[in-house]
């Protein structure tokens, strides 16, 4: 038996001893694991839109500090979901730790939050390619054409055409998927390097470095009402920063989610996720520092509120044809990064599905024969996509309801980790493991991942607090309502003895 082969047959049997039959296709690679989750979290995407947040908060040194802040903290969530993903590799993984680590409830409830989180990563991140980098970026100010006429008809329209080709991708195999978010992981290096380049080549201003340790409150209206109330916190303005971080430097359990798809899953997945991390942290704080270094003033910029930005793309004297070049590139990075999180929130319907946690379980659960995805799953989650643009047409209201649900979801497994460490639940750890470091991590993550999802819960976003606390109190109540009763959960014990028997009758199904 091959190397290759050994390793394939390792992944099948993990999977079988948790009661799972191997019914998607494991094609994806260690790189192509990373390069799913670094697509997601695309520093050409929320690293550009949601600059502001952070600029038009606290100024040049505010954007720089607070997204080298909240790198350090996503790496913790990071780190923390990785160490439990080594150890139970599976599709859904964020739900699937949440039920064994912490009860049927807290998987339930985790599902929940993060299957919200990833339809509304598709739908904010196309309803940002269509308003920022198609219509602004590419058609506006990279063309010139005049889009004041553009209304909410294109925006429907563009997302309905949009979704449809990412859906038929994902529908015809993770192969396909595979081979566009690994050019992606590729697209995205070469474009971040080269708008920074191109920033500091064609600067209209001297470089001031003094910039980098400079703080402004932009609060109010000084900074066009990004945040429209004026704090005179420095410390509060950094925490309304940090939503910035939190929409940009998230998504990344969907190397979790593709756990059944990847090779060697128990080393590849975790690598993945703070990989992934990492080197968006790493490049968007380099991007960051272009973008306040090169602007003609600081002032001006903060003025322009939601276009700081491009206030500064604007400004540089780049030729005209390289503009051009760089926005059609961001066109291509952020389709290629709701493609991703397409996959993703598909796999995480699949494997809920899977466990009987949804209504019609058994059409969501279904993998096509053929091209060993799940399908239906695919599809209906490009459908909830778009009718959360219907009644949430705005790019910020998805953007920081994504967030928020995310980081809760993110950091309710870890939670659970902290308490079932070393117990009959979680006796050993995967080949990823972070020793005498685990629950200081955990902790600090658990702490992280809060305090990021609540910088998305003061205004402009009181509607996703509401939200937040609606899910919180009604959750519970549909739960021993409903769901307590009739929901088994992830298989345990002999639950996972009975599906023994009827994984080589599921497997038989499928043929490479």
């Amino acid at each position: 038996m091959s190397k290759e082969n050994k390793v394939l047959e390792h992944d099948k049997q993990v999977l079988h001893k948790m009661g799972y039959a191997q019914q998607l296709a494991r094609r994806m690679s260690g790189f192509s694991n990373f390069a799913i989750s670094f697509s997601i979290i695309c520093i050409l995407a929320g690293g550009i839109s949601a600059f502001p947040a952070a600029f038009n908060s606290l100024g040049s040194g505010g954007a720089f500090w607070i997204w080298f802040v909240g790198g350090i903290l996503g790496m913790t969530v990071a780190f923390g979901m990785g160490q439990i993903a080594s150890s139970f590799p599976t599709a859904g993984g964020l739900y699937h730790w949440s039920s064994h680590l912490g009860g049927k409830f807290w998987g339930w409830a985790t599902a929940w939050f993060n299957l919200v989180g990833l339809i509304c990563v598709v739908s904010s991140v196309d309803v940002l390619l269509y308003s920022v980098f198609f219509k602004d970026l590419f058609l506006g100010t990279a063309l010139g054409v005049d889009v004041s006429g553009f209304g909410y008809w294109h925006q429907f329209f563009f997302m309905v055409v949009v979704l449809t080709a990412q859906s038929l991708l994902n529908h015809y195999g993770i192969e396909v998927t595979t081979k566009l978010t690994d050019f992606s992981g590729y697209l995205i290096f070469a474009l971040t390097i080269a708008l920074i380049i191109t920033l500091f080549a064609f600067s209209p201003v001297a470089l001031d470095f003094s910039r980098l340790v400079t703080f402004d409150n932009f609060t109010g209206p000084s900074g066009g009402d990004v945040v429209p109330f004026r704090t005179e916190s420095a410390a509060f303005a950094f925490l309304l920063g940090l939503s910035y971080v939190c929409y940009t430097l998230t998504g990344y359990d969907a190397s979790a989610h593709t756990s059944e798809e990847t090779q060697d899953a128990q080393v590849n997945v975790p690598k993945g996720m703070y990989q992934a991390v990492f080197w968006s942290w790493v490049f968007g704080l380099i991007a960051v520092a272009a973008y306040v270094l090169t602007m003609p003033s600081i002032e001006e910029a903060g003025a322009a509120g939601w276009g700081s930005f491009f206030y500064m793309w604007g400004a540089s004297l780049m030729p005209k044809w390289w503009s051009i070049t760089l926005a059609a590139g961001m066109v291509i990075v952020n389709f290629l990064c709701a493609l991703a999180g397409l996959t993703s929130c598909s796999r995480m319907m699949f494997a809920f599905a899977r466990d009987g946690g949804l209504p019609f379980s058994k059409a969501l659960s279904h993998v096509s024969t053929t091209y060993r995805t799940p399908t239906y799953a695919i599809w209906t989650s490009a459908v909830f996509a778009l009718l959360s643009t219907v009644y949430a047409p705005y790019y910020l209201v998805l953007a920081v309801a994504c967030a928020v649900f995310l980081y809760l979801s993110m950091t309710m497994p870890i939670a659970a980790g902290l308490f079932a460490e070393g117990t009959a639940k979680w006796p050993e750890k995967g080949p990823f493991n972070l020793g005498a470091f685990s629950k200081i991590n955990g902790v600090i993550a658990v702490l992280a991942g809060v305090v990021l999802a609540i910088t998305g819960f003061f205004p402009p976003n009181e509607k996703v607090f509401y939200l937040t606390v609606a899910m919180v109190i009604i959750m519970p109540i549909l739960w021993y309502a409903f769901e307590r009763n009739r929901f088994e959960g992830v298989p345990e014990g002999d639950k996972i003895k009975q599906n023994q028997a009827k994984i080589a009758e599921i497997e038989a199904q499928y043929k490479d």
